[in-house]
């Protein structure tokens, strides 16, 4: 990781790396760029652990790379953006202090987007997929609803933020719904298909549900419960920076592996 490191910031003084991000660039706005992308963001504690510095400041260099990969998105003409913020394991399963730093962050970026003037605002959809339930008696979830409700651009990107989320708990979530439906007679039986099914998801709100990439940062090579029904073509790319080094060099690298590779949908 020193040697990592070390030649990265060789690289970057002398400015290789930029020269070759935009010939990337130009190179991958010719080609076929994906419609949705999901990011599972990981690798934030160990960053902190390599670099000897607190958890609270790996998640507040891991948030400026949701900041900066929402505007490389708009760059290339992304329609869909969903990032993995926090799973429900997560939320159960991790100690409190952690879930506090992510929430705190959280809730003082919301805030910055809920007061920015509508002349400042950015031209996106904001949504939070996940069990929101868990949060109904507070602060975060009161300021989730109203960044939601002003973040409402029909020509914007879709920027989907899976909180609380569990990929089982959404299949789940709409086969209950679905059922709910079928027993007061709203739906029939027979009618239960694919499209009916994900009219019942989280992300059903998009035109487009499938995420046509998948990548995931922090070197671990699985999907973690990240948007399952969604991610049945997806294809995948694994990475072995955490998100706090994530770079646009990185980013690009991996719509150019998407756009070299040969989609065959299960056939």
């Amino acid at each position: 990781m020193k040697l990592y490191t070390f030649t990265r910031n060789i690289i970057n003084i002398f400015g290789i790396y930029k020269i070759y991000e935009k010939l990337l660039f130009s190179e991958i706005k010719k080609g076929l760029i994906p419609k949705h992308i999901g990011v599972i963001l990981d690798g934030n504690r160990r960053w902190a652990k390599a670099r000897g510095v607190s958890k609270d400041i790996a998640y507040r260099e891991g948030a400026k790379k949701v900041e900066n990969i929402i505007r490389w998105c708009n760059e290339l003409g992304v329609k869909s953006l969903t990032m993995f913020v926090l799973s429900t394991e997560n939320y159960l399963k991790r100690n409190r202090e952690e879930i506090e730093i992510i929430f705190s962050l959280l809730k003082r970026y919301l805030k910055e987007l809920i007061n920015r003037k509508e002349m400042d605002r950015e031209c996106m959809n904001i949504k939070f997929i996940g069990n929101l339930d868990l949060l109904k008696d507070n602060e975060l979830y009161a300021l989730i609803k109203k960044a939601e409700n002003m973040y409402t651009c029909a020509k914007g990107i879709n920027i989907n933020i899976a909180f609380l989320y569990g990929g089982k708990w959404d299949i789940i979530n709409a086969t209950k719904n679905i059922a709910k439906d079928v027993i007061t007679g709203n739906l029939s039986v027979e009618d239960i298909n694919i499209d009916t099914f994900q009219k019942y998801l989280s992300t059903s709100h998009l035109d487009h549900q499938d995420i046509d990439l998948i990548l995931r940062t922090g070197g671990e090579a699985r999907l973690s419960n990240f948007l399952l029904w969604q991610a049945a073509y997806s294809e995948l790319v694994f990475l072995d920076i955490f998100w706090p080094d994530f770079r646009k060099i990185d980013f690009l690298r991996a719509i150019r592996i998407y756009q070299k590779r040969n989609r065959r949908f299960g056939a």
